[in-house]
């Protein structure tokens, strides 16, 4: 991913969290966006994601869920890093995550002067991002292979999957923009598609992208092994397209 010129730093949240916050180099942010990684934690791709999104005009801020075990985690994608970024995911609880997503909040909404606020997540971040949804106004909401947001499977998702509470995402998320690989390990494709009958019932307002031959991870592009080039830049401009409508002002 390339480099992109914007002031950079880490910062506290207040009460304990910090959070990567990236700004544009030039002008005031024209809106907030909350980003949330992969299990890997606050690491350099995230951190690039981060930066990117600056570049696009945004202040973005990516909160570090970790901090109550291993502060400022980050890891790579070899076996060790794998086995640590599950450990603190399972470690992950719901009252926990939610409160450092509405200090991160906050904070990033404080950072601008004008705009809405977006919260975008990968896999377990994608997850995060909907989680969000069912306690927190956003709006725009994207989820990038969010896994286990109906049927659970993991801690976070106790008790009940934040699918499941679609009449509160309805509520509180003026858009909600999911995107899934067709061969995705993580969420099943029946599970995908139930999703969305739930967001549908409810009537939220969303729109799930799919797409044909790719799996999980695919956006992350220092992950050759599941990294897509062509649906990640769809989904990169899509995102940037959603923000552009529904957060920039």
């Amino acid at each position: 991913m390339t480099e992109v010129a914007v002031e950079a730093r880490w910062i506290a949240l207040g009460g304990g969290p910090e959070g990567y916050l990236a700004l544009p180099r030039k002008g005031a942010a024209r809106g907030a966006v909350v980003v949330a990684g992969e299990f890997f934690g606050v690491n350099r791709h995230l951190r690039l994601v981060c930066n990117r999104l600056a570049g696009e005009g945004y202040a973005v801020l990516a909160p570090d869920f970790y901090w109550r075990d291993t502060p400022r985690a980050g890891f790579g994608y070899d076996e060790e890093g794998r086995t640590e970024g599950r450990r603190l995911m399972t470690g992950l609880r719901r009252d926990e995550v939610l409160a450092d997503l509405t200090a991160a909040r906050r904070v990033a909404v404080e950072c601008t002067g004008t705009g809405g606020v977006a919260v975008l997540g990968f896999s377990l971040g994608g997850h995060i991002a909907v989680l969000g949804a069912t306690e927190l106004p956003f709006d725009l909401v994207v989820s990038y292979y969010g896994g286990w947001l109906l049927d659970g499977g993991i801690p976070l998702a106790e008790p009940v999957a934040p699918v499941a509470l679609a009449d509160r995402i309805a509520g509180r998320a003026g858009f909600l923009l999911g995107f899934l690989g067709a061969d995705d390990s993580v969420m099943p494709p029946r599970e995908w598609h139930r999703v969305g009958e739930r967001l549908a019932a409810a009537g939220a307002a969303f729109e799930q992208v799919t797409y044909e031959g790719v799996g999980h991870g695919f956006f992350n592009d220092e992950r050759p092994d599941t990294h897509h080039e062509k649906a990640a830049a769809d989904s990169w401009h899509r995102t940037l397209d959603e923000l552009a409508a529904r957060v920039a002002r």
